[in-house]
């Protein structure tokens, strides 16, 4: 036995992996969801979105590339996983998922397709959309300039490729290395930690999708786990997670603040204790 039989779960409610099932429409990702539907659709170039480590950019990026309809656009989402990138080796994924075939070697050559491949998608009706997660680690200025160089190709309704940039805060300083591209930005979105109430219905929200019938946490714990998580919901999921494991071991049918503030100490967020 382990804790999703001991507390009657269909599956782990508290995973870190992106899943659209567990997807929480707070009040603040929902108005994001607005925003950058209104930039894609109005086709202002390039949009930004800007949050801290564990704030749930990559859940909403995964949410628009979802509600975005392949009838209609002609999107995809780019994750960057390490500094060392080069303009080709973007420009080459670019190319990949807009659809272009047999890739050219050079450059001049490369650009040349993805803009022919974007006149394609402006003649078929549809908007071409480029989502890139983890923007700050490119920190180029060639890079950026060359986001700017894509940025020029416009058609009479607006940009024929739209841009949207998930990072953390030191993308700003990124934008900077281009000051024409920051000042293209359409629109920009920071992305803040839940609330308490939004913490205690991301909670709830969760334990539903995972099967649960029941109330599992105090109101006391919920208080707690906001205070130790400060409302990141990449935390929330990592104490909860902890907690229900923690619960199980001793046998507790409702988990109490007490038990919160035990896997806090083992997580190091309560620094009280020494």
């Amino acid at each position: 036995m382990d804790y999703l039989e001991y507390y009657n779960l269909k599956e782990h409610p508290f995973s870190n992996v992106v899943d659209s099932r567990f997807y929480y429409s707070s009040r603040q990702l929902s108005d994001a969801l607005v925003k950058l539907r209104y930039a894609v659709d109005t086709r202002k170039g390039l949009a930004v979105v800007i949050g801290d480590i564990g704030t749930g950019k990559t859940t909403l990026a995964r949410r628009v590339l979802e509600e975005l309809d392949e009838d209609k656009y002609e999107a995809a989402l780019l994750v960057v996983v390490h500094a060392s990138v080069s303009s080709e080796w973007l420009f080459r994924k670019f190319a990949i998922q807009l659809g272009v075939k047999d890739l050219k070697e050079d450059k001049v050559e490369l650009l040349a397709q993805i803009y022919k491949r974007l006149y394609e998608i402006d003649d078929e009706g549809k908007k071409a959309v480029v989502m890139i997660d983890e923007v700050q680690m490119l920190n180029s200025k060639e890079i950026m300039e060359e986001f700017r160089g894509l940025l020029n190709m416009e058609a009479p309704e607006g940009k024929m490729l739209n841009f949207v940039f998930f990072g953390l805060p030191e993308l700003e300083d990124v934008l900077s290395l281009d000051e024409p591209l920051k000042q293209r930005v359409a629109v920009k979105i920071r992305l803040k930690p839940f609330s308490e109430e939004d913490t205690r219905d991301y909670i709830k929200h969760r334990l539903r999708v995972a099967g649960c019938n029941k109330e599992i946490f105090t109101e006391e714990a919920i208080r707690r786990i906001y205070q130790y998580t400060q409302g990141i919901p990449r935390r929330i999921n990592t104490v909860c997670d902890n907690t229900l494991l923690e619960g199980y071991l001793f046998k507790a049918n409702l988990i109490d603040s007490e038990t919160i503030k035990t896997v806090a100490v083992d997580l190091g967020l309560d620094t009280s204790v020494k």
